[in-house]
């Protein structure tokens, strides 16, 4: 990978890291009991081989399990239309505990 991570070290930046960036980790970032989680079902094994995070078969947002085609198509054309016309509204939130 161009910035040296493994692809676990690349999922876990993107996930747990994430939502401990977020103060969140207790919520979201990983699959365990209690914690609330989207999942990405994927054909192939991205720990293994990045590239395959991209070949989605199913995604699960807030229960249910959609097509990512459908998904796709729903929003075709309006890909960032809710950070215009101030770039400012979609800045990070800033931080309010430290991670551990």
């Amino acid at each position: 990978m161009a910035a040296g991570f493994t692809p676990v070290q690349a999922i876990r930046i993107a996930t747990l890291n994430g939502a401990i960036y977020l103060g969140r980790e207790t919520q979201i970032g990983s699959i365990a009991a209690g914690k609330n989680a989207d999942l990405l079902v994927v054909k192939g094994d991205p720990a293994t081989r990045i590239a395959d995070i991209e070949n989605v078969e199913l995604v699960f947002k807030d229960g249910p399990g959609y097509s990512p085609k459908l998904l796709l198509e729903s929003v075709r054309g309006r890909y960032g239309e809710y950070c215009k016309p101030s770039p400012q509204r979609c800045r990070m939130p800033q931080r309010t505990s430290s991670p551990i």
